[in-house]
């Protein structure tokens, strides 16, 4: 009964989403040694903050707590891999063997047309910040790759977006496509990012969370192109072409993009973003 009201405090107090797996930075929490199986740290948005603090969220310090030695998230080259979407580290199968699990992020039961009204109005706000009035307005995730060891070696040119899931955040089961093409990591792995940037429905918040990565079954030589920042597009010919970088909004500084009158930026076929692998990325 404990754990369980716990849990519930935690939900009610800072509900937002992030995608947790092995590989992940911050899974035990932000203190290096320490494994919280009950920690929301890596779902606290990103909003309004410096370059030095939002990048790999290192406002809390997750971008200097890595996984273990050789932990990775694996990427097998031209299949998939599946994370869990939750508010909660305790709502997802990494911790308490996954008994508070369930097919949703905030560990609920709602039905297959979850919906408003809430606040504001006709957003899903009883769970928290699904930041969506539904699944068909969710605004898509990503993933990025760079192709260093070292988290602080990252740079916005080197960090390419190369799968984007239309219609998430949802359910706490999500599954990305990998390029065919994706070459394999350097001996340490690769350094990863899940990216989101909410489509409405609360603050105009983004998300950047690390991982140590590393592409499985690969025999590739290709390279990745220097990312370009991405462009408001309704006419696929104004498009970014290629390898394209993580949307940078609404934050103190480092914004890549404009925010167009009246629409939202979103990793979508109106940023120049294709759903699944993004084939398009290499030299």
């Amino acid at each position: 009964m404990i754990i369980v009201g716990l849990l519930a405090l935690v939900a009610c107090a800072n509900a937002h989403t992030a995608a947790f797996a092995r590989g992940m930075y911050c899974q035990g929490g932000p203190n290096p040694g320490q494994d919280d199986q009950n920690t929301n740290t890596v779902v606290v948005p990103l909003y309004n903050l410096p370059r030095s603090q939002w990048w790999f969220q290192a406002d809390r310090g997750c971008d200097r707590v890595p996984p273990a030695p050789g932990v990775f998230l694996e990427l097998p080259a031209g299949g998939s891999f599946t994370v869990e979407l939750a508010h909660n580290r305790a709502q997802t199968t990494l911790s308490y063997d996954g008994q508070y699990t369930s097919q949703w992020p905030d560990g609920g039961n709602h039905p297959e047309d979850w919906k408003g009204p809430g606040n504001p109005p006709d957003c899903i706000q009883d769970d928290g910040a699904m930041h969506t009035n539904n699944q068909s307005m969710a605004a898509g995730t990503a993933f990025a790759i760079s192709y260093v060891s070292d988290i602080s070696a990252v740079t916005m040119e080197n960090l390419v977006v190369f799968t984007v899931l239309p219609n998430t955040p949802w359910k706490r089961i999500a599954t990305y496509a990998v390029p065919r093409d994706l070459p394999p990591c350097p001996a340490d792995g690769c350094t990863c990012a899940w990216l989101w940037v909410p489509k409405g429905c609360g603050e105009p918040n983004m998300y950047m969370q690390g991982y140590k990565c590393r592409v499985t079954g690969s025999t590739s030589t290709r390279r990745l192109a220097p990312a370009q920042p991405p462009r408001y597009c309704p006419n696929f010919n104004e498009c970014t072409r290629g390898a394209k970088q993580m949307i940078v909004t609404r934050q103190a500084e480092g914004n890549n993009v404009d925010i167009p009158q009246n629409d939202f930026v979103s990793y979508s076929a109106d940023w120049g973003f294709s759903p699944g692998a993004q084939n398009d990325i290499f030299v």
